[in-house]
């Protein structure tokens, strides 16, 4: 039998639900609330909650939440592996192909947009934006050793498309690798097959949390002093103990680098918990700006709404959207 989420429904009831936001606007506790009125599974899409053993720094749901609903998508790998968008379009559509199979609803929940992007959409309809760190050092590296050994790096990880072009069109080379990089997925594979489709699940509904900047402020203070209250410190510290490099993209998380710079000796505590504070307050705005080019999101004002109001005022609008479907009798 074909998945679900790729028949054709005369049932207008949405499969597919995904809840968006910044960090700290209250993602998490809304999907529970709206997976427990609708009886939906939600699947993560939050970069950093894949890794085992990374739990404090990427506030995941917490056993007692992960007893109330299903959770798919958390603690997949360890923070020693590498994973890329790409294995996570895998695994997070495999997921929701079960669960609307199983016919409760999906929820998609979370504040990475490349990963919404990757379960909802697919990667083929993402066009990868530009990686200046990355380009610089291609570039360096053409400049030290030649067009060549940079042209080998995409032989590597994509033959099929080294073949087609010439090691001396160092434009292209490099763009392939950003693709590569970017997604885990060659540029070859991305834009081959999948290419001419829409979206994977057209059907889905978007919803996005949102606040006062002040507002969100002041719950990422209140979120970042909770996590170093929680033991923060003592996570990071069994990471680099375990040998979990800094280096490493699941050390690169917020928390996780700041307080690797603290116990490596590089600042005080204070400093790493300001720097923690000021990157998240960054992150929050890249969040929003990536959400709001995304007109598919209906944006819900949640500074005055608690998780259990927000999810009442989704159920409403999903049965608005439904009963004003349905053919007149």
């Amino acid at each position: 039998m074909a998945p679900a989420a790729r028949e054709e429904k005369l049932n207008p009831k949405p499969n597919v639900i995904a809840i968006v936001g910044p960090t700290a606007v209250g993602k998490t506790a809304t999907g529970i609330e709206l997976a427990l009125r609708i009886g939906g599974e939600i699947v993560s899409a939050d970069s950093m909650a894949v890794y085992k053993g990374m739990d404090i720094g990427t506030a995941k749901p917490t056993r007692e939440e992960r007893k109330l609903v299903r959770f798919h998508l958390i603690d997949v790998t360890d923070p020693d592996k590498p994973f890329s968008a790409g294995e996570y379009q895998k695994l997070a559509q495999a997921a929701i192909d079960d669960i609307i199979n199983r016919n409760p609803p999906a929820l998609i929940v979370g504040g990475s947009g490349l990963y919404i992007k990757a379960a909802v959409d697919g990667l083929a309809l993402w066009i990868p934006p530009r990686n200046e760190e990355l380009r610089r050092k291609l570039i360096s590296q053409a400049e030290s050793l030649g067009k060549e050994s940079v042209h080998g790096l995409l032989a590597e990880v994509d033959p099929e498309l080294a073949k087609r072009i010439h090691p001396n069109n160092l434009k292209r080379v490099i763009r392939a690798l950003e693709i590569y990089h970017a997604t885990g997925i060659p540029a070859s594979v991305l834009f081959g097959q999948d290419a001419d489709r829409g979206p994977t699940y057209p059907e889905a509904r978007f919803f996005g949390l949102t606040m006062r900047r002040e507002a969100l402020y002041a719950r990422i203070e209140e979120r970042v002093d909770s996590m170093i209250a929680a033991g923060l410190v003592d996570e990071v510290a069994s990471l680099l103990e375990r040998g979990i490099d800094r280096s490493l993209p699941s050390m690169q998380g917020l928390g996780y680098k700041e307080i690797a710079g603290y116990l490596q000796g590089e600042y005080s505590l204070e400093e790493a918990i300001a720097r923690l504070k000021r990157n998240t307050r960054q992150f929050a705005k890249r969040q929003l700006t990536w959400f709001r080019a995304d007109k598919r999101i209906r944006w819900i004002d949640v500074e005055n709404r608690n998780p259990s109001e927000t999810a009442r005022l989704i159920e409403q609008e999903l049965k608005n959207e439904q009963g004003a479907a349905q053919p007149a009798g």
